[in-house]
């Protein structure tokens, strides 16, 4: 928990993100926290798919990356403007940060790849993404959670379908990365 919090709000700042908002309901933040976002959180922690990954370098955080089944995502499975492209149970990739100061090193691809390995470790057939298309522009950073079609295909997603969501007044795409079909043990 402490290493979320290094790498999402290292200055301990009062209004800190917690990755909820575009995961849970404001009545499900309240029942899950008793009225603490960090206390909702801190339950996703407990739960057997945790709610994301950290990314470390030399065992510093450096960056987080929110996944987890698409259905345990209620905001997201409510959502009239990033629908479902099929009936695949994917994982969804909601927010991804780098760490201040660490930006711009090459963090971002490993950071996916270990969230892709987590959801296939869980047996996800598939995980998506919800970028915008910056076309060689910068979005806000106040909007970068999303990511960018390019970061996540340099990390082997391929455009899968449209939204009806922007970000930063950008169109915001679904992108996807088949995984092979997990094999039971033998």
């Amino acid at each position: 928990m402490d290493d979320f919090v290094a790498v999402t709000n290292p200055n301990r700042r009062a209004t800190h993100c917690w990755c909820l908002s575009h995961r849970l309901t404001a009545g499900e933040i309240d029942t899950l926290g008793h009225g603490s976002r960090e206390t909702a959180f801190r339950a996703l922690c407990e739960r057997p798919n945790p709610p994301g990954v950290i990314g470390y370098r030399d065992g510093i955080p450096v960056a987080w990356c929110s996944i987890e089944p698409r259905s345990a995502n209620t905001r997201l499975g409510r959502s009239k403007l990033i629908r479902p492209i099929d009936d695949v149970a994917v994982w969804s990739i909601i927010c991804v940060v780098i760490r201040s100061g660490h930006r711009k090193r090459g963090y971002t691809t490993a950071l996916l790849e270990g969230a892709v390995a987590y959801a296939a470790e869980r047996g996800a057939p598939a995980v998506e993404s919800y970028p915008v298309d910056a076309a060689g522009g910068r979005i806000d950073l106040t909007m970068a959670f999303v990511g960018t079609r390019a970061m996540f295909e340099a990390a082997g997603f391929h455009v899968a379908g449209t939204t009806d969501a922007v970000a930063s007044k950008l169109p915001r795409l679904v992108m996807r990365r088949d995984l092979p079909p997990s094999v039971s043990g033998t």
